[in-house]
């Protein structure tokens, strides 16, 4: 089943697209692979604290400047010193196979870092460092870092306008001890990008070749992630997209193009 976003024209004019490379396993994002020397702090909780702060074992600033890791193999589509209570915050964009065999996305989110060590679109492997753990702006914090987990990929850095729940977020341990090894596949796959409201993606904005997707709408009286009706000519490429056969590098045509050929064969 392919993701389809529930967003409007006003906040979403087209849908672009990048590849990355199939997640086989989650780590956790400091001591890796294990968390070695690490605990959580402070657990995630709705409505309150939404993802996991990890603290290094000697306590205080002892772990000030420790290398954070990214979880799984993915794609950064967030990077920037966003100040408020926030500072230096990296957003990773992963997809992995789920059990049933369908294709999942999340965004995992790093924050108070002290240095950021990756770049907007660039592609990280699982483990590959990405910041150091600090103490968020104007040193507001004891140094930890706070790690989120997301199921929605609208959110970027407006939690404010998602429900502040299980429907938006993961338990991150709880999501990476489920999936700490997935099944090696070494093949890239199509990844939404650009999905953040315009007011918090410039300017981090991926530059690709974007396609007009179907107006999509929700009944639903919060935001969610759904799939909507779409014409048959999008079902058939959509389809055709999710077969593990057809997101490989050499049939990475674009949503548009694909499209077009449906409609100039429809048989």
């Amino acid at each position: 089943m392919a993701l389809v976003l529930a967003v409007g024209p006003a906040e979403l004019s087209a849908q672009a697209f990048t590849t990355t490379r199939l997640a086989d396993g989650f780590d956790y994002p400091v001591g890796k692979p294990n968390g070695d020397g690490y605990y959580i702090f402070r657990g995630f909780s709705q409505n309150g604290h939404l993802g996991e702060d990890w603290n290094g074992n000697g306590g205080g600033d002892t772990d000030e400047g420790d290398p954070v890791y990214s979880i799984a193999h993915g794609v950064v589509v967030f990077s920037e010193d966003y100040k408020r209570g926030w500072g230096n915050v990296v957003i990773i964009r992963h997809a992995y196979r789920e059990s049933n065999g369908q294709i999942a996305f999340v965004d995992s989110l790093y924050g108070h870092l002290k240095v950021r060590s990756v770049q907007l679109g660039q592609q990280v492997t699982r483990g590959q460092v990405v910041g150091t753990i600090g103490c968020g702006p104007y040193r507001m914090y004891a140094a930890h870092l706070h790690f989120e987990i997301r199921k929605d990929l609208r959110v970027g850095m407006r939690r404010e306008l998602y429900p502040r729940t299980y429907q938006t977020y993961h338990v991150p341990k709880q999501f990476t001890d489920a999936r700490r090894t997935l099944r090696y596949e070494d093949r890239l796959v199509r990844v939404p990008i650009n999905t953040f409201l315009k007011s918090n993606s410039n300017p981090n904005r991926i530059e690709v070749d974007e396609v007009n997707p179907p107006e999509l709408t929700s009944t639903a009286t919060e935001p969610q992630t759904v799939r909507p009706e779409v014409p048959p000519a999008v079902e058939m490429v959509i389809e055709e997209e999710t077969q593990p056969t057809a997101a490989t590098p050499e049939k990475a045509k674009t949503f548009l193009e694909l499209l077009r050929e449906k409609l100039a064969n429809p048989q």
